[in-house]
């Protein structure tokens, strides 16, 4: 999977934006002003952080080695998805839906309201 393909993904989600709050390698995504998705741009391979559920992100960094505790993240609630080659395109676009769904249901219901209705 490479960058056009994780952008192109990430886009497709409904409210979803992109921007560069940090610095100029830094993609950061966003639906509702919150983050779901950062890919560094300056990795080789490339790497996105992603939220999941605290249960599930310590079964996914024992059955992947390419799945890591977020950096730069709360290590708990984000994993580093390491785009080696390794994992199935299906796993890392499930665990971007994933991610998106936390900070969706987590946003207020209005904003959430406004974002179905575009």
């Amino acid at each position: 999977m490479d960058l056009e393909q994780l952008r192109k993904f990430c886009l497709s989600k409904p409210g979803a934006v992109e921007t560069f709050p940090f610095d100029p390698v830094t993609l950061v995504l966003k639906v509702g002003g919150k983050m779901f998705a950062l890919i560094s741009l300056d990795e080789s391979p490339l790497r996105i952080n992603l939220k999941a559920d605290p249960n599930d992100n310590e079964i996914l960094r024992q059955q992947f080695p390419a799945i890591i505790p977020g950096y730069h993240m709360n290590k708990r609630h984000w994993n580093t998805v390491i785009l080696d080659s390794s994992l199935p395109d299906e796993l890392i676009l499930d665990q971007i839906d994933i991610s998106y769904g936390i900070v969706f249901a987590s946003l207020p219901r209005k904003i959430r309201d406004a974002i179905n209705q575009q």
